[in-house]
């Protein structure tokens, strides 16, 4: 029997563990009712109960600027300064930017006088510790998204215009992005002292059906900097996953180019993202984590539907390794309780290899 670290990172470097292994992101509405269903107290408990190997994040305690609540109940929360509220949806909540610091400014010198982002702003210090607290799993730690970072500052609307409208507005603000998220990381890493097994180097350029932006905007703007924090992560041992949600099968070809290690979320209801075809094209170059759909199959299929699911993820995406058994993103309240068990009970009982 491997630990969970070991069936992880052999998967992520695309070999073949004793079985495939298990993560799962969900809300907090969910964590909440798996642990109440169980009746244990604790997320390890939780694991368990799941057969889970989960990859467990790290990350430094923030120590800069505090956030700035506004008089009507909203705050600007940094490091990006946007504006956010709690948004009920009926069966959970998300905290939604609803303003953006940097939407109208029109000029460079707009932007000079922006209070932007310091690793100054962390404190590094507990990293190791953080890591040592659990040496059976696999450590993930820092998160660099260019675009989803410019978007923070000017909301996607305007972000999307401004690669093909503003670029000179576009360069700088990627370039204050890449001088903190650089300084960053290098001292994330430092910190941990080689027991940080995965960085993000991550963005979402997908829609339900293409490109958000197009593929020439993306190797124009993002690609270098994405190769930048991929090399360096390399150059500190570190596997790079990169989180993108829809249909991005345009540019998986750049992200292998790039070197990236693991593939999630794998949305294989999208255009270009059926299981079989990135398999077979990507399989040698790529571990996939997630695909289990979350939009139709777990919350709103039978068990029976998720078990199929499972199977059909587990036969393809699994076969001869490289694959980390997950839903395609978040595991959201409308799931039902049955629907996710059904999904770790049938990866346990029949993902081995």
């Amino acid at each position: 029997m491997m630990t969970p670290r070991e069936r992880i990172l052999t998967a992520a470097r695309r070999g073949k563990p004793d079985r495939i292994p298990l993560d799962m992101w969900c809300t907090g509405e969910v964590r909440d009712r798996l642990l109440k269903h169980f009746g244990v107290d604790t997320q390890k408990a939780l694991w368990g109960k799941l057969h889970l190997d989960k990859i467990v994040g790290v990350s430094p305690k923030y120590v800069g600027p505090p956030e700035r609540v506004l008089p009507d109940g909203t705050k600007q929360v940094p490091p990006w300064w946007a504006t956010v509220r709690i948004i009920d949806y009926g069966t959970g909540s998300y905290e939604e930017r609803i303003g953006w610091a940097l939407k109208d400014a029109t000029t460079l010198d707009e932007l000079e006088q922006f209070p932007w982002p310091s690793a100054d702003w962390y404190d590094f210090s507990t990293i190791e510790a953080q890591c040592d607290a659990w040496p059976e799993h696999a450590i993930e730690g820092c998160y660099t998204a260019p675009f989803y970072f410019q978007n923070h500052l000017r909301g996607l609307d305007q972000g999307c215009m401004d690669l093909v409208a503003e670029p000179d507005i576009t360069a700088f603000i990627l370039g204050k992005i890449t001088d903190f998220c650089w300084e960053y990381a290098n001292r994330f890493f430092e910190s941990g002292r080689g027991k940080i097994h995965i960085t993000q180097v991550t963005d979402d350029y997908g829609s339900q059906s293409n490109l958000m932006i197009s593929a020439a905007a993306y190797r124009r703007w993002f690609k270098p900097i994405q190769k930048k924090f991929i090399d360096l992560a390399h150059a500190n041992g570190i596997l790079v996953m990169h989180h993108d949600d829809g249909a991005i099968r345009p540019i998986l070809p750049d992200l292998v180019e790039l070197g990236v290690d693991i593939l999630n979320p794998i949305q294989h209801v999208c255009p270009g993202m059926e299981m079989a075809g990135l398999k077979r094209d990507f399989g040698k170059s790529l571990c996939f984590h997630g695909a289990v759909d979350n939009q139709q199959v777990l919350p709103y299929g039978s068990a029976e539907d998720v078990r199929r699911e499972v199977r059909d993820c587990m036969s393809t995406l699994g076969a001869n390794g490289g694959y980390i058994l997950a839903p395609c993103h978040n595991i959201q309240p409308v799931s039902p309780t049955e629907n996710i068990i059904a999904m770790y009970e049938t990866a346990w009982a029949e993902g081995w290899y």
